[in-house]
């Protein structure tokens, strides 16, 4: 009988095996790893059969709704547990061999009503101990990982609200959280999304104790009165008032140095500096920061001045180079303009030359005054064209001579102001660079860098007369709701969502509000924000009113006086005499990129010899493929590099799943998603079984949403 039950004991651990895996190699942090390498040193899959790769679990949050929800989420995996966030922000557990769910968080259960974007979770573990942090709105949630219930002695009831320890009043400002913070020790590094006009929080960078909560440390972005930075401002005030210059984009970290590596994002308003004028530090800069103290060690500023939102759009690599034939700690930054810095990682000096390059320092705009130089690598090539012209434009379309002659009417070239005539923005205000990152194979020293090319036109034009067109004198002159609805549209909305109500870029068209919104949805959306959009506490129930007026085309408050509120204290950072007309993409008449393609592409660069190894164009557009070319998309989400040999990447508008051979770019497999995969893969392995899991969200570039987690792996 006892040799029975054994042999029934071994048949039962046989079959749930893959419940309680022996041996895992584990994706525990945002990108694979605190370096930001994107690398699985993982060989089952490989390049001789990765072409048998078929899907072995699929999860679905349940979750996805119609108005554009995203995954944007790069999913981690630890001890066999695979932790992920859904489009409405409920954090979740699965067998990650398996995609059984072992729990699930919601964080309106604990009264976070914005729905924003969310990449990702970070984890904390010491002994049996696992503590998982995540953001959804402006809250910073610590739950126990076990369970995936709050823990309470963190913060108030588990959460700490980002608006707090800012060192300055953030209440009424917009500040959320969407890319998760770096543990160092016992710490959470977390940096924040803020308004990209004005007024605008500031984008300070703080640590958090990983048990209480408390703040145990802050780096101001914009520099207080004996801070270094600070003379950059010629405004004295600026540490006052001045916002952003924020860290969105995740961190990278030196752990044995105790080094945390941090870019940052241009001051507000992205568009005109007038009112900041100087080079802005710390903003558009890699900031190298004590993890212990947050004391500044260095800092190197890609773009002085920005008036062209080049915001730091990743975490930087950190790689081992071989300089002078002797090994050296680089720091390899990209860039929203296809630009590559690699830096030395003990000093922030450029590794390669770098030349400040005289750039237009005439502006049409009233106070504007752009920095005279701007710092340009020249080892490194730009892994994207950066001018458009009339050789590039798209000939595969038949207004070629409209394109033309829209080109000629607007201001063109790399550091070109903007314009009220409109000036080109390119590759893009989503590329060359964007947030997914790159990868890096550190057997090889090779980047592998996603890209997209999409001409942007931005227009400028001069807004309300007085300090703030809703406050005082001025309201005064909107005596009814659709006055001041209006008013409040050009200087809080039309920069998104253009000046016909049209939308642009990833802003939706709000010509659908009437239909889509109930005077309450609209005054909850305008508190809470919703993804893209900030949210707007700081206005009243008088403006609330008067937009609604405007955007839902309530005639009835349309005609009914105009409330306006106490006017606050203003300073110059609150009156903006320009604003943009909105991100406005520059396209032909069938709604195609004006420049030729490809528009998307995949480049290997070695670092060390400072020479592309091979370009291949990522992603297809149906109609022209369908004629047998190939274009390439926009994507976003980044790729994973193995040492199987391998790169995966989604990231496409054509909700592809593809991995091309890293040695010389060649396709070798892919597969069709239920919905775009915006997203980096994770790649992991369990009991030797080798996972790739894709997030697939949709949502963006007006693809269908989904709510699907997939994993793949070999048969």
């Amino acid at each position: 009988m006892k040799y029975l039950f054994a042999a029934t004991a071994l048949l039962l651990c046989m079959a749930c095996r893959t419940h309680v895996p022996v041996h895992t190699v584990d994706w525990p942090v945002y990108g694979g790893g605190k370096d930001s390498r994107h690398y699985a040193s993982l060989t089952e899959i490989d390049t001789s059969n990765v072409d048998r790769l078929s899907v072995a679990w699929t999860y679905h949050t349940g979750d996805a709704d119609k108005t554009g929800t995203q995954i944007q989420v790069n999913g981690l995996e630890d001890e066999g547990v695979f932790y992920g966030v859904s489009p409405h922000l409920k954090a979740f557990a699965l067998d990650a061999a398996t995609g059984q769910e072992r729990w699930t968080f919601d964080p309106s259960t604990q009264g976070e009503s914005s729905l924003n974007v969310c990449r990702g979770v970070a984890l904390y573990k010491n002994g049996n101990e696992l503590r998982l942090f995540y953001s959804a709105g402006a809250h910073l949630f610590c739950l126990d990982a076990h369970t995936g219930k709050p823990i309470p002695s963190f913060g108030q009831g588990g959460s700490v609200d980002l608006h707090d320890d800012l060192d300055r009043p953030a209440r009424e400002r917009y500040v959320a959280s969407t890319t998760p913070g770096l543990i160092y020790k016992d710490l959470i590094i977390i940096g924040t999304r803020v308004d990209e006009t004005t007024p605008a929080a500031p984008g300070s960078i703080r640590a958090y104790d990983v048990h209480t909560g408390a703040r145990r440390w802050i780096f101001h972005t914009i520099p207080w009165p004996g801070e270094a930075g600070y003379h950059s401002w010629e405004d004295s005030t600026a540490w006052r008032y001045a916002g952003a210059a924020n860290t969105w984009a995740g961190f990278s970290l030196d752990e044995a140095r105790g080094v945390v590596f941090a870019p940052t994002g241009s001051a507000s308003y992205d568009f005109y500096g007038g009112n900041r004028r100087g080079e802005d530090l710390f903003a558009n800069c890699v900031l190298a920061l004590d993890a212990a103290t947050g004391r500044r060690l260095w800092h190197f500023q890609t773009v002085h001045h920005d008036l062209w939102d080049r915001d730091l759009p990743t975490p930087p690599v950190l790689a081992t180079l071989h300089k002078d034939s002797k090994p050296v700690d680089a720091v390899v930054q990209i860039t929203k303009s296809g630009f590559i810095f690699v830096l030395d990682g003990t000093t922030g000096a450029p590794l390669y030359p770098v030349t400040e390059t005289p750039v237009p320092t005439q502006s049409e705009l009233a106070g504007e005054q752009p920095w005279p130089t701007q710092p340009v690598p020249t080892y490194e090539p730009p892994f994207t064209r950066q001018q458009l012209t009339i050789d590039n434009l798209n000939p595969l379309v038949s207004d070629t001579a409209d394109l033309r002659k829209r080109l000629d009417s607007y201001h063109n070239g790399l550091f070109q102001p903007p314009s009220r005539e409109g000036t080109v923005i390119f590759p893009g205000f989503d590329g060359g660079g964007e947030w997914g990152g790159p990868s890096y194979d550190p057997a090889t020293g090779i980047l592998y860098v996603n890209g997209s090319e999409m001409p942007w036109v931005l227009t400028m034009v001069r807004v309300g007369k007085g300090p703030d067109p809703i406050y005082g004198e001025a309201a005064r002159m909107r005596s009814t709701n659709l006055e001041a609805g209006q008013a409040l549209y050009a200087t809080r909305c039309m920069s998104c969502h253009g000046p016909e109500r049209q939308g642009g870029g990833n802003y939706p068209s709000l010509l659908h509000a009437p239909k889509d919104y109930t005077q309450d949805r609209f005054f909850q959306l305008l508190r809470t924000g919703r993804r893209m959009m900030p949210a707007f506490p700081d206005l009243g129930e008088g403006q609330q009113k008067a937009l609604a007026s405007f955007i839902l085309d309530d005639k009835d408050l349309q005609t009914r006086p105009y409330t306006a509120p106490p006017a606050p204290p203003l300073s110059g950072y609150d009156s903006m005499p320009f604003t943009s007309t909105g991100y406005n993409k520059f396209l032909t008449r069938d709604g195609y990129p004006a420049v030729s393609p490809p528009w998307g592409f995949l480049t290997a660069i070695d670092l060390e010899r400072g020479r592309v190894l091979w370009k291949d164009t990522l992603g297809d557009d149906p109609a022209f493929k369908a004629r047998g070319i190939h274009t390439g998309t926009e994507n976003y989400g980044g790729s994973v590099v193995t040492a199987g040999g391998l790169i995966f990447i989604a990231a496409t508008r054509d909700a592809k799943f593809r991995a091309f051979n890293k040695r010389d770019g060649r396709l070798l497999w892919e597969t069709d998603l239920p919905a775009c995969g915006f997203a980096t893969p994770s790649v992991y392995s369990i009991d030797g079984k080798e996972y790739v899991v894709i997030a697939c969200g949709g949502g963006k570039l007006g693809t269908r949403s989904g709510d699907a987690y997939v994993a793949y792996a070999l048969p």
